[in-house]
């Protein structure tokens, strides 16, 4: 057992004897009994008061998060970089040397990984030298890849109108190619709902759906539109490539299409229809349902996992977090929920932990601002929205310790 894995009050003992204490001495200058020490030690009492773990590492002489089990902190708040990104938006003479396709290429699938893996201080500095190339480059593909990263990223940061720059012009250079342009205007959608400009991302969304997805075998449903009927069962697409079968290209472009619906699903709950986000997640869940693997070139991750969670996403908007929460208990045992990227994971459950919020649930949201800190700690650590979870959260008293701790990390509380 290293000694992350060990619990908390076995790591007290051991700081404990490391010091020369006896209990009794731990005890006198905690003004605390002796057995009080023993039961931590033994674990039969909880340490869940961040104030007094820090009372405990105040006397052991070790910094708090030693005691937790921590790994030394993720610098919080929004890393330094973004007037660098901006700078190289702002760019437009791409009279550089072409770079080679298959070093761009490399270069785009390191900061998809980058931004997969929530490490947003090491993208941002990567992002205006991998614009600056894929800008002058001729390839329209790994063009509107950076712009997507780029925009993907921004709007983490809170820099949501940079962030619609950047899908705006992924959308530019993804030109008459339609499923570059569905891939940008996922984008572009995200940016807009960040933006709280729902109507707007939900027009530019559907028909950029209905662009690329078959019509269904109902003829009353052969585009996405504000009324779908009074459908509720997911309807598996029924179109196929030659002899029956779907291509490869087929799948990667229904994948799109239905990320493009859980997007404008969300944006539909933004707006308050919720009939139509009901309507369009359902849409995407049968395209889910037929889908039977792809690669995932254009990073969705589409599947029935994310309709999963966009649906407790939905109920959390229209403000049934008991639902959503529901739903949410469900999403964590599906076994396609690991497989989702740390970010997705990560952002995901800070919204879980708004769920919990509307229902008063304070420990329930202080696990999952936990978790997520855990999962992918820049989604907790960066994000101004998530700063905002946090402090809320903390404002309860006594605050959990782990959610106090990270109102410390993020300079919420001195």
């Amino acid at each position: 057992m290293t000694n992350d894995d060990l619990p908390i009050g076995r790591r007290v003992a051991r700081w404990r004897v490391r010091r020369s204490m006896t209990q009794q001495m731990l005890a006198d200058r905690l003004r605390r009994s002796k057995s009080w020490v023993d039961k931590v030690e033994r674990g039969v009492r909880a340490l869940d008061r961040y104030s007094v773990i820090q009372e405990l590492a105040h006397v052991l002489r070790v910094d708090p998060e030693v005691l937790l089990g921590q790994q030394p902190s993720t610098p919080a708040g929004t890393p330094d970089g973004v007037d660098d990104i901006r700078a190289a938006l702002a760019r437009y003479d791409t009279s550089q040397a072409r770079q080679e396709t298959d070093e761009l290429r490399r270069q785009v699938g390191y900061a998809w990984l980058s931004y997969q893996h929530a490490h947003y201080g090491q993208l941002v500095r990567v992002l205006p030298g991998l614009l600056d190339t894929a800008q002058g480059a001729r390839s329209a593909e790994l063009l509107v890849q950076a712009y997507r990263i780029t925009s993907s990223l921004l709007v983490k940061l809170g820099e949501a109108d940079l962030g619609w720059l950047a899908a705006d012009r992924a959308m530019s250079a993804a030109g008459d190619d339609p499923i570059l342009a569905a891939s940008a205007a996922i984008s572009v959608g995200q940016a807009l709902r960040a933006q709280d400009r729902d109507h707007l991302a939900l027009s530019a969304l559907l028909p950029a759906a209905n662009r690329v997805l078959p019509p269904s075998s109902d003829a009353g449903d052969q585009e996405v539109s504000g009324t779908l009927g009074d459908q509720t069962a997911p309807k598996p697409l029924d179109h196929r490539g030659q002899g029956g079968r779907e291509s490869q290209g087929d799948r990667r472009e229904w994948a799109v299409g239905g990320t493009l619906l859980l997007q404008a699903a969300l944006a539909a709950a933004g707006c308050g229809e919720h009939r139509q986000a009901d309507e369009l997640t359902e849409r995407a869940a049968g395209i889910a349902a037929s889908l039977r693997g792809y690669d995932d070139p254009h990073r969705i991750s589409f599947g029935a996992t994310v309709v999963e969670v966009t649906r407790v996403l939905v109920a959390a908007q229209r403000g049934d977090a008991d639902e959503a929460l529901r739903r949410h208990s469900t999403v964590m045992r599906r076994e396609g929920w690991r497989r989702l990227p740390a970010e997705y994971r990560g952002a995901y459950l800070v919204d879980v932990a708004r769920a919990y919020l509307q229902v008063g649930d304070l420990r329930g949201a202080a696990r999952a601002l936990v978790d997520a800190d855990s999962v992918a700690p820049a989604e907790v650590r960066c994000r101004p929205l998530a700063r905002t979870v946090i402090a809320d959260v903390a404002r309860a008293q006594p605050a959990q310790a782990g959610v106090a701790r990270l109102a410390t990390v993020v300079g919420l509380t001195h």
